[in-house]
């Protein structure tokens, strides 16, 4: 016996003329035939809507990113289709779940291996500050083995939220100069992170 059809029974038409967004074009100078602007503009707007995450799920937020990554919030309509799992070749390393203090130098090791630039989220209470693991075991949040561009709250948080400091990442994304890593600023933060 067939199924009968339960959803569907009224379409409508879709306007593809509204529900189609283009990215803004950064500001510059339109002439007859050409477009000048900054080139940090430029390749921003390509960093920031082609992100490729690495997951690095332990525990329960990595149930929730499952979900982000799912059909119904679709992380992907954000120019993050491709999830990677080599650090190779992504450039977001999204930190999700309680870190231990034995798999501190892990995280280092994967956030060493990624390319320049690389951003890191950390998602969650426990990659934030522990969370409710107060122990002599577990790290005090990820910020002590790597740096930490953006924090997600929540035990665990929300799609909604993994979504939002996703955005703000897009944002931090497509304003950072490409002058930025090579600046005395950053080299001193990477320092007191040990790294060189």
């Amino acid at each position: 016996m067939a199924r009968p059809v339960r959803f569907n029974i009224h379409p409508k038409e879709a306007d593809y003329n509204t529900a189609i967004g283009f990215a803004e074009s950064p500001a510059g100078f339109t002439g007859e035939g050409f477009f000048t602007t900054k080139l940090s503009d430029v390749v921003g707007l390509a960093r920031k809507n082609s992100i490729w995450p690495l997951p690095f799920a332990t525990s329960c937020c990595g149930i929730e990113f499952m979900a982000t990554m799912g059909s119904h919030y679709d992380l992907a309509r954000f120019g993050a289709e491709r999830v990677g799992f080599s650090p190779r070749q992504c450039d977001l390393l999204m930190v999700m779940g309680t870190i231990a203090k034995k798999m501190a130098p892990v995280v280092k090791q994967v956030y060493l291996q990624m390319a320049e630039p690389r951003w890191v989220i950390a998602v969650g209470a426990c990659a934030c500050s522990g969370g409710i693991f107060d122990s002599y075991s577990v790290l005090q949040g990820i910020d002590q083995v790597v740096p930490v561009d953006v924090y997600v709250p929540g035990c665990p948080p929300r799609p909604e939220g993994i979504i939002d400091g996703f955005m703000q990442i897009q944002t931090l994304v497509g304003k950072e100069s490409i002058r930025r890593r090579n600046g005395d600023q950053y080299k001193a933060l990477l320092e007191s992170y040990g790294i060189q």
